[in-house]
């Protein structure tokens, strides 16, 4: 098995009746869709440039835009949900939900509130005064 050949036939044999066709289109027919499917999966498992895929996969511009346009018309939506269908089907799934309580608090700074104290350092006379403007 090479480095590169990243789906079994049995995997893509699962995902191929979703890919689009390109029957009917003006322009020219697609390149084939596991070269171009398994450059994505090999682009993010390594993580990768686009520009720096194995020319084995063709051109990375090809693949660039398939994964584009894949993730606009909703293809690998429709892949995602017919493996998770499939996987829950078997059983392969185990439905369990975990709720966190942990409670991260943001910093002072990343609030949008203003701040009510005066700064370190203000004379007492000075805090009185701001008090007294501030009807408090």
């Amino acid at each position: 098995m090479s480095r590169e050949r990243v789906l079994s036939d049995d995997q893509w044999e699962r995902i191929a009746p979703l890919m689009p066709s390109s029957d009917g289109v003006k322009s020219r027919p697609f390149r084939d869709h596991r070269q171009v499917v398994e450059a994505v999966i090999y682009r993010f498992r390594t993580g990768i440039a686009w520009r720096d895929l194995p020319a084995s996969f063709g051109p990375w511009q090809t693949a660039c835009k398939r994964h584009h346009r894949f993730s606009t018309d909703g293809t690998w939506d429709k892949i995602h949900a017919r493996l998770l269908a499939e996987a829950d089907a078997d059983g392969e799934i185990e439905w369990m939900v975990s709720v966190d309580s942990t409670i991260n608090r943001a910093h002072q700074h990343a609030t949008n509130a203003t701040r009510t104290e005066p700064p370190v350092g203000t004379s007492r006379a000075a805090r009185a005064a701001r008090a007294s403007r501030a009807g408090g």
